[in-house]
């Protein structure tokens, strides 16, 4: 077909208009993307987003928050840091970030207390923490304990071979200790045969499993702590109560004979009867919108016995195919109404309030408290586990979130229940010898071998012809 120059020139105004309306595209483009900011994460668990912790921990601020960064003039660190705290500004317009030389300012890093390079200083309303490194789990936790109107001090009673908040053996609280400090939460531990009263800044007093017995006149001073309003969280294990039996009278409860067993729990892949599993929860505040299952090793069951002051709501049961084993735990065991045993559901944690109630006793701080707070109320919570929080089962389902709910709850926290912990993302591959000898033959041998042997016999052919 003839062009003509008519229809040469239409072909040439077309092209003209097409370039003209593309870079008129990509100019519009670049102007809207300074005027809006738009970003999406498809990586996979959203490594690089903000996640649902943070952002209900930056919901519970209401004013400005400055960030300040201690650091060298260095490109990477410095962008390092201001994409951990974008995260956070993305979320809290009013969140702000500055640097501080570090190299050209040394009186004002005294000052500050910062000992290292990289270090950042949050600042909220008057008060400050410090964060050691640049990280999204650190920034958070630093800004939760910002959040607390005040400190709390969660006092672990010992001496009587209790579960250590700072030790390290499967068996202790130490990781859990570890996360309510991160928090900001003070933990300290109190031996009632050396000092004559429990601490008067104690906002929850924790009782976990005792080995052995307590003596009469510190389980006095608990049932005193009780009786004034104090806080109290207790996990007994099955069997001996080792003389905190007053106690549990004192709150209207009673320990049920046995430990609990759960042939569900084998459908899971525990094959163990004496861990329990709890997966639906009552609404109420410790427990409102918390749906993860939690894992009970070797519980005991609760039940009310007789009036009572508190209110005592169970809010740990168990499915109905427990019960109390009241015999050994070998070969095959089942229930047997004969022996005293009890079929589930059955509770192993209670929530008791009541109206605390001054007592004329009290030193004049609590009086003043009370006279204020006419509508506060005694929380308590008492688990026929210990086992649940060490550090061997710590990680198991929602056990950790459960115990920061309860921590929370008891020191009438009530904003921060249902945060959940921050835990990383499992990035990591994990290959069987084989499956790593199969990659390395298949990607280093067999496949450039393939390459090349096909590409010789195209060669070959083609040279025939």
């Amino acid at each position: 077909m003839k062009i003509n120059a008519r229809k040469h020139l239409e072909i040439r105004l077309q092209n003209l208009i097409f370039t003209l309306l593309f870079l008129g595209v990509i100019g519009l483009l670049g102007w809207l993307s300074t005027r809006y900011s738009m970003q999406f994460d498809w990586t996979a668990g959203s490594r690089h987003s903000l996640s649902e912790a943070s952002v209900k921990i930056l919901q519970l601020f209401h004013g400005p928050i400055k960030v300040i960064a201690y650091t060298r003039e260095e490109k990477p660190i410095r962008d390092l840091i201001t994409e951990q705290v974008s995260r956070f500004s993305r979320h809290k317009k009013d969140l702000t970030l500055a640097f501080v030389n570090s190299d050209t300012q040394p009186d004002q890093i005294r000052e500050q207390g910062i000992s290292e390079h990289n270090q950042m200083r949050i600042e909220y309303e008057g008060r400050s923490e410090l964060v050691m490194e640049p990280t999204e789990t650190a920034i958070a936790n630093a800004l939760q304990r910002l959040a607390h109107a005040k400190e709390l001090h969660i006092v672990f009673l010992e001496g009587h071979g209790e579960r250590s908040p700072k030790g390290q053996a499967n068996f202790d609280l130490g990781q859990f200790g570890e996360e309510l400090a991160n928090k900001g939460i003070k933990i300290s531990m109190v031996n009632l045969g050396i000092i004559s009263s429990i601490p008067d800044n104690t906002d929850v007093l924790l009782l976990d499993g005792p080995r052995v017995n307590l003596l009469p006149g510190e389980v006095a001073q608990i049932q005193d702590y009780v009786k004034r309003g104090g806080n109290l969280w207790w996990m007994a294990d099955p069997g001996n109560l080792h003389g905190l039996n007053p106690l549990a009278g004192q709150l209207g409860l009673k320990f049920l004979e046995g430990v609990v067993v759960d042939a569900s729990t084998q459908l899971f892949g525990i094959n163990d009867p004496t861990f329990a599993l709890v997966a639906e929860y009552p609404s109420i505040p410790i427990t409102q919108g918390f749906s993860v299952k939690t894992v009970f090793p070797t519980s005991a069951a609760l039940e009310k016995t007789g009036e009572s002051e508190f209110e005592r709501t169970p809010f740990l049961t168990t499915v109905r195919s427990s019960w109390t084993e009241t015999g050994p735990i070998e070969d095959k065991i089942k229930f047997d109404a004969d022996k005293g045993e009890h079929e589930g559901p059955l509770h192993i944690g209670f929530a008791l309030t009541r109206e605390k109630n001054p007592n004329p006793q009290n030193s004049q701080e609590g009086q003043q408290k009370a006279t204020t707070d006419k509508a506060a109320r005694q929380r308590i919570v008492v688990i026929g586990d210990g086992d649940f929080l060490a550090n061997a089962y710590l990680g198991n389902g929602g056990n950790l979130n459960l115990g920061l709910n309860i921590i929370h709850w008891l020191s009438e926290n009530d904003q921060f229940i249902n945060i959940p912990a921050k835990t990383a993302v499992d990035s990591t591959l994990a290959l069987s010898n084989m499956n790593m000898v199969l990659i390395f033959v298949g990607f280093l041998i067999l496949l450039p071998l393939s390459l090349f042997v096909g590409g010789a016999l195209i060669w070959f052919k083609r040279r025939g012809r």
